[in-house]
């Protein structure tokens, strides 16, 4: 058994740490604790809160966690943040986010980076729940950019996904919208002090009726004020019926394994572009195709078929 994965196993909080940084790098190590890791996940419940910029998903989040802590129940939170153009990393920091949690031995909080990558969410937040999971949190709360509708990478991460508005705006239109707000299996409107509140719940619910839910999970519309700590527990008690009722349809299961062949896909492709891009940018032959290409003797689209139909360029441009 690997060593790192043993004391994760263990519960010691610097060993998960440096495991979710192998993960961050790529670095092969990651994979051998991972594969030792993978047998003791399940156990764990992984909720994604999403929604566009400035609803007070931190507030939720922080507020959630607090709960969850009375309850007696281990927390991991990965915050997703904006990449900062100069180095790379998460430009808003854990310990700003999350100070008075930051002490608590049974919270986990790390910031991640999107790296880019579209939909706000990276791949590898996918391996770092599954991380989290195996050391033994209860929850992993996922709280992403806020990227307004294109944020459906959430999916393929959380088992409950909490979609949070406020009344102004103009979410009331985003409701009648496609994107976002198809995937949410709850819906929290947030700051539900301000005027407006209550119309925007009577929209969703009214879109919500005229979906065909007959045979399906219906999506409450919770009403809170995170900074009070309004609503806070009623929105933990709508995540725990709604994984209950996955557990009795078996749609838990389901969507679990969907997000590992996910994952396995999306960290083939990933890496297939990486050594793709560094193969491009030291092989002389792919070098000369490229000036080809730039100087218009060769057209992309058909340059490009052309070598993926050979096997030989194919396995040149893989690395083999």
């Amino acid at each position: 058994m690997s060593e790192l994965a043993e004391r994760v196993l263990k519960g010691e909080l610097r060993a998960l740490s440096r495991v979710l940084t192998l993960l961050e790098r790529g670095d092969p190590a990651a994979a051998e604790a991972m594969a030792t890791l993978d047998p003791y996940t399940g156990a764990g419940y992984a909720v994604g809160i999403t929604g566009p910029p400035g609803v007070g998903k931190s507030t939720l989040v922080d507020r959630l966690t607090e709960h969850l802590r009375g309850l007696g129940l281990s927390v991991g939170i990965l915050a997703v943040d904006p990449t900062s153009p100069f180095t790379g990393g998460a430009l808003l920091g854990d310990r700003i986010r999350m100070q008075r949690h930051y002490l608590d031995d049974g919270v986990f909080i790390r910031s991640v980076a999107t790296r880019g990558q579209s939909g706000g969410l990276p791949r590898i937040v996918k391996s770092m729940v599954r991380a989290l999971d195996a050391a033994g949190k209860d929850v992993t709360l996922v709280e992403t950019v806020g990227v307004g509708q294109t944020e459906l990478g959430i999916m393929g991460v959380a088992d409950s996904v909490v979609v949070a508005m406020t009344p102004e705006s103009g979410d009331s239109i985003q409701t009648l919208k496609a994107g976002v707000m198809e995937i949410a299996d709850l819906y929290v409107i947030n700051k539900a002090d301000r005027d407006g509140a209550n119309q925007l719940s009577a929209a969703v619910t009214a879109m919500l009726q005229l979906s065909d839910l007959s045979d399906a999970w219906n999506p409450p519309v919770l009403l809170t004020q995170a900074y009070a700590n309004v609503g806070i527990e009623e929105l933990w008690d709508s995540v725990t019926a709604h994984r209950d009722y996955m557990n009795d349809k078996g749609g838990l299961e389901k969507r679990r394994a969907e997000r590992r062949r996910a994952e396995f896909l999306e960290t083939v492709q990933e890496e297939l572009h990486r050594r793709i891009t560094e193969r491009l940018e030291n092989d002389a032959e792919l070098g000369e195709l490229l000036r080809q290409i730039d100087g218009k003797v060769a057209e992309p689209y058909g340059a490009a078929m052309g070598l993926l139909a050979n096997e030989g360029g194919l396995a040149n441009l893989a690395g083999e």
